[in-house]
């Protein structure tokens, strides 16, 4: 019996809607997420509608500007897409628990690669999607597209996914085959090298800072010569965005879409074969037990660090440690969330913000005042990820803890401590690295700092509460539980906290840089705004800090109980 790739997804479809039909105050958490979606959406419309509009009022470039900033963010997106299928096919092919019986069964493996291929895809690729719909909707906006544009974005978008998610999985077979399973770790370790290695090619390859610096082109025709040139004319991005911006300008060329489109066709029937006469080797590897490391060395030298606590916290901390290390999927993460704050760094230190550049001190610091806002998201974004999902993790072991004598309050409080110590050490790093690049003021450095230390506070007891308040102990795959109803509403709150925040602060940050400006003393400008200002951010990040932690030992408590 022959099953196809459509019987092959029903039941994981029907299971998802089960539990979505299931959930309480379901009605609720749509709504909530679709006002988040259109909130986020339109912020994103706005801002690639308003740099449009910049860029077509440029009289002879505003058409190329568009045009490279169309085919930059597609080729953002492709590395971004590419990655996320390689670390995700691991999982589907190889990890999944539903493998051994699906395998064993008559299946056709063809329908097999067709049903993991698109579950892979749509895994990888839904965030990437709801970021490309407001960025192609303000360029057809933009550029006046009638509602065929739009179908035949969704076209272009199609083959513009298959294709990242059949390479990561021809990457992830040939590693695997190549890797012994029980080596996971060195897999994704070499994933990761690979992975920040073409990142920091490929920023030095597109130079994008001199696009913001005409003046290091010898003249107006070098310039416009690498406006029009493709950033490369092998890659998918650059014929995705030449159909595109094709239909907009009204020169539609066929040929970049035809190109894509029969890539990826080539493509998936070749992955298809390359599953036929690998996969099986592959899953063979796959079953593989790990090999047991001594770890007692390292046990010890936790215990010698954590001498001060008692035995419980030691034992937990030193378990928390142990986990977070064991799970491959999480730590090994951490070489790519060290590629992306390299280039946040980088981006900071290609900027034309130096005060030797003719920019005035007053600029260099709103800017560097800015870069508080956007360092403090992506700290957000980084608890989302590793601190939001700690509770849930605990998974089926969860009854164990709490059926035990060991008070679950104080778990709480284990990964508390256990999530903001290094993400302090992240935080501080990335605030003071960026500043030093700027070249700020002694006063907006120490205020960026502490600010930092207790917005990093903040954010560390807010994910653990609504990780503690939205659990969800059934996932398979870890890395599903950041997007999950309670992540989404933390990264809502984060987001409005840091607002709330950056905007306290403004008003005494804007005083004193105009007080400098002028030559005059701090106490000119007004002692009451800066105390006003300053201690209203200290107030609510203090009212965070206890609130969150007091939601959060409270559901832990009388869940416990």
């Amino acid at each position: 019996m022959r099953t196809g790739s459509l019987s092959l997804l029903r039941p994981k479809l029907i299971g998802k809607l089960n539990r979505a039909r299931r959930e309480e105050g379901r009605f609720v958490k749509l709504l909530v997420l679709a006002g988040a979606a259109l909130f986020f959406w339109s912020l994103i419309f706005l801002l690639i509608y308003r740099m449009l509009l910049y860029f077509r009022a440029t009289e002879g470039i505003g058409d190329l500007l568009a045009a490279k900033l169309l085919g930059l963010a597609l080729l953002t997106f492709l590395g971004i897409l590419l990655l996320s299928n390689v670390i995700t096919a691991l999982s589907t092919f190889f990890l999944a628990g539903d493998l051994e019986l699906l395998v064993a069964s008559p299946a056709d493996p063809i329908h097999v690669y067709w049903a993991r291929l698109t579950e892979t895809a749509v895994n990888s690729s839904w965030m990437v999607v709801l970021l490309v719909i407001p960025i192609i909707a303000a360029y057809g906006f933009m550029y006046s597209a009638g509602p065929l544009f739009y179908l035949f974005a969704a076209a272009v978008l199609v083959p513009f996914l298959v294709l990242p998610a059949v390479a990561g999985t021809a990457v992830t077979l040939l590693l695997v085959n190549v890797f012994p399973a029980r080596r996971t770790r060195d897999l994704l370790a070499v994933i990761g090298i690979f992975a920040a290695a073409g990142v920091v090619v490929l920023i030095r390859f597109l130079r994008p800072e001199r696009l913001v610096r005409p003046d290091e082109f010898r003249s107006l025709v070098d310039f416009m010569a690498a406006l029009r040139a493709p950033t490369s004319s092998w890659l998918p991005s650059e014929w995705a965005s030449g159909a595109l911006i094709g239909w907009l300008n009204g020169s539609f060329d066929l040929f970049p879409f035809l190109l894509l489109a029969s890539t990826a066709a080539a493509f998936v029937v070749i992955g298809g074969w390359c599953h036929a006469r690998f996969f099986r080797a592959g899953f063979s590897k796959a079953q593989e037990g790990a090999e047991r490391r001594e770890g007692r060395g390292r046990t010890r030298v936790w215990e010698g660090l954590l001498g001060g606590f008692e035995l419980t916290t030691r034992e937990l901390v030193i378990k928390e440690v142990r986990v977070f290390f064991r799970d491959t999927t999480q730590w090994s993460q951490l070489i790519l969330l060290g590629v992306l704050v390299a280039v946040y760094v980088y981006n900071i230190q290609v900027l034309p913000v130096s005060t030797s550049e003719d920019l005035s001190f007053f600029l260099v610091n709103v800017i560097a005042f800015l870069n508080l806002g956007l360092a403090g998201f992506v700290v957000a974004a980084i608890a989302a990820r590793f601190i939001f999902p700690a509770m849930s993790l605990e998974g089926r072991m969860t009854w164990l803890l709490r059926s035990s004598p060991l008070d679950p309050r104080k778990l709480f409080w284990t990964k508390y401590l256990v999530g903001t110590v290094p993400l302090l050490l992240i935080a501080l790093a990335l605030i003071l690295a960026t500043n030093l690049l700027l070249e700020v003021s002694t006063f907006l450095l120490a205020l960026s700092t502490l600010t930092m230390i207790g917005a990093t506070l903040a954010l560390t007891a807010m994910a653990l509460a609504f990780g503690a308040a939205f659990p969800n102990y059934e996932t398979e795959n870890p890395a599903e539980i950041p997007t999950s109803f309670g992540g989404l509403l933390f990264m809502m709150a984060a987001v409005v906290y840091l607002a709330a925040l950056t905007m306290l602060e403004a008003w005494p940050v804007y005083l004193f840089l105009q007080a400098r400006m002028d030559g005059s003393a701090i106490q000119d400008a007004g002692v009451l705004p800066l105390v006003l200002g300053l201690g209203g951010a200290a107030v609510l990040t203090v009212a965070v800090i206890l609130g969150s932690l007091r939601i959060g030992v409270g559901k832990m408590g009388s869940e416990g109980g």
